[in-house]
């Protein structure tokens, strides 16, 4: 659709970065104020206006360190795309290819930094149904931030999106029944949490035959049983986000991100009773942890997603333009 060195208003295309099932991403120039960012053209370009402005309208009301920042929606030359910041480093799905389990205190790190994104997605309403190494983005700097809204929707606590979308190993039982809440979110980011500390998914992609065996929690196996490093208290708290009865899994992921931290802390202390020199990082409490990532947050101006002019923090329409955000 686009290609190296054309220019689409006042951005020049400089690569293309990937293509997923709702869009295609490349690396282009602001040439007004010489700055990089990422222009996201999806593939479906019939569609009315006011689908067209869904996943921009759903990421600016997302003003989150964790989640990838939406800077404008444009439409020039025919071809509508959505203009978003640029994150210089790799996506985690990269990095877990490359490097196979993580470190304990470096997938704990990227944990808690999902948590945080998707806790915020959720309190404003918002299901991903997509959450996966792939559409988290990791700086240079060892930020995550959550991306590819493309799939979300408002939700009202407890309410049901029907329709099934996302990558079927991260899929919680019930999305392949066409229903997803926000505790399938939490299932994702738990497969994303297996994953991490084991190299591996907890299984391939179900075959119909197996959804069943699924739905029974009959195909998963401990991560603490592929990876010995695993602390027991991680591994049950992964079970406990990937067990496939609804009312068992965490329904929130404030609760997993505190148990998580939790677990984290108190290694030390288990290892100080046996008289085992702690490891170095677990000497972190959980205000450390948190005050850490919160040192990482900085706030984020608002902006209006149609004139860009900026908003009151608590502003739900924009005084100049008059569009609702």
């Amino acid at each position: 659709m686009f290609f190296r060195g054309q220019t689409i208003g006042k951005y020049r295309i400089l690569s293309p970065l990937g293509s997923g099932g709702f869009g295609s991403v490349f690396l282009a120039e602001d040439t007004w104020i010489n700055k990089k960012v990422a222009l996201k053209v999806p593939h479906k370009q019939n569609l009315d206006f006011t689908d067209m402005v869904k996943e921009p309208r759903l990421l600016a009301s997302l003003n989150h360190p964790n989640i990838v920042t939406v800077l404008t929606a444009e439409k020039q030359d025919d071809v509508f795309f959505i203009v978003m910041e640029y994150v210089t480093g790799e996506t985690l799905e990269h990095i877990i290819m490359r490097e196979g389990a993580l470190d304990l205190n470096r997938a704990l790190d990227f944990t808690c930094q999902i948590c945080n994104a998707v806790d915020h997605a959720h309190g404003a309403g918002i299901l991903h149904r997509d959450i996966r190494p792939g559409n988290m983005l990791v700086s240079d700097t060892g930020m995550l931030k959550v991306s590819d809204f493309g799939t979300s929707r408002f939700l009202e606590i407890a309410a049901h999106g029907t329709t099934v979308i996302g990558s079927p190993p991260y899929m919680a039982p019930e999305q392949f029944h066409g229903k997803a809440v926000f505790a399938s979110d939490i299932y994702s980011v738990g497969v994303t949490m297996y994953q991490m500390l084991t190299g591996s998914l907890p299984y391939a992609t179900p075959a119909p035959a197996d959804i069943e065996r699924l739905m029974r929690g009959e195909l998963i196996t401990a991560p603490r049983l592929k990876n010995s490093k695993i602390p027991r208290a991680i591994s049950d708290i992964i079970l406990k986000a990937l067990d496939p009865d609804l009312t068992r899994r965490y329904q929130r992921a404030a609760d997993l991100l505190n148990d998580t931290l939790a677990a984290r802390e108190t290694g030390p202390r288990k290892a100080a009773r046996r008289g085992v020199a702690p490891a170095p990082a677990g000497a972190e409490n959980v205000a450390d942890i948190q005050s850490r990532l919160k040192a990482r947050e900085t706030p984020q101006p608002r902006f209006c997603w149609h004139c860009r002019k900026p908003l009151h923090a608590r502003a739900d329409r924009c005084p100049f333009c008059n569009e609702s955000q």
